[in-house]
């Protein structure tokens, strides 16, 4: 079957993956998602993982996108240098097999700040395919290794990652802080308290200690524990990202459990936010490299 038949494209993260049945009109038929992210996947596992894809969602060529392209992935693809666009990810596909299987190479920044993405890339360009976001933008894309990125000329020009978010997990799942961060976090006063703290630009090792004594001292509802060092991580990342993005309203970009608190965390400094569903962007950057493989 020809890619302008309909195609399957897969964003195969670190922890989940989720593939989408795209028919030749461009139209999502059907999806699937899980949590066989790439390190769920033993070692030889891969070529199974996809029968399982098409045995789902249909006997149709495979786009891969995400974690499938790294080290701990299938095929380890090289990085793109930026400045880069849709065209270089389109004419540097890797080829599992021939005509059928492809994956998407991530983009790298090289330099005094290196630094390297895969997976968002393709839903940076299908925002700009699908007039989601202009040309020239500066993009947040929360989650777990967020990502700051300068779009010119609807190209990656460069970008920064802040584990924020793998920060935020390890500090809740163990240590010394682990027992105050049991409860929700919501935009609110120690949310943005948080915030403000952390767009000081405290040393942060030291910062995160203080959240104890807060608690202790009773300067910090314990119950406020959780939403105000989520404030003070995302404040610290949005720092990171006003210097990026100096002068400029920001497009944020996934689900809406995160674009809300970053939209908050944004506010602060007096950026304007918009907010962008990543899986849209997705399939419309999927679409985008799928037809100029026909």
């Amino acid at each position: 079957m020809r890619w302008s038949e309909g195609f399957i494209a897969v964003d195969w993260g670190t922890t989940n993956r989720r593939a989408y049945r795209i028919d030749g009109n461009g139209y999502c038929q059907a999806s699937m998602a899980d949590d066989q992210g790439a390190l769920s996947v033993p070692a030889g596992g891969f070529p199974p993982a996809v029968d399982a894809i098409r045995a789902e969602l249909g006997d149709l060529p495979l786009l891969l996108a995400g974690m499938v392209g790294s080290t701990r992935g299938w095929v380890e693809v090289p990085y793109l240098t930026c400045p880069a666009g849709i065209d270089e990810l389109a004419i540097n596909l890797h080829w599992v097999e021939a005509g059928r299987i492809a994956i998407v190479p991530g983009l790298a920044v090289r330099g005094d700040q290196p630094d390297v993405m895969r997976g968002e890339e393709v839903q940076l360009f299908g925002a700009v395919a699908a007039g989601l976001i202009p040309g020239d933008a500066i993009v947040c894309h929360p989650g777990t290794h967020n990502k700051w990125v300068s779009l010119v000329d609807g190209r990656v020009d460069r970008f920064r990652t802040v584990m924020t978010g793998e920060m935020f997990n390890r500090l809740r799942d163990g240590g010394i802080l682990s027992e105050f961060l049991t409860g929700e976090v919501a935009v609110g006063e120690a949310f943005l308290a948080g915030v403000k703290r952390g767009l000081t630009a405290p040393p942060l090792t030291a910062e995160l200690f203080s959240i104890r004594a807060r608690v202790l001292l009773d300067d910090l509802p314990r119950e406020s524990a959780t939403s105000f060092t989520s404030g003070l991580l995302i404040g610290i990342d949005v720092s990171v990202g006003a210097g990026l993005s100096a002068g400029s309203d920001i497009a944020i970009m996934g689900g809406p459990e995160l674009t809300d608190l970053y939209c908050a965390a944004a506010g602060e400094v007096g950026k304007s936010a918009t907010r962008i569903d990543g899986g849209q962007a997705f399939l419309a950057g999927a679409l985008a490299i799928a037809r100029t493989l026909q």
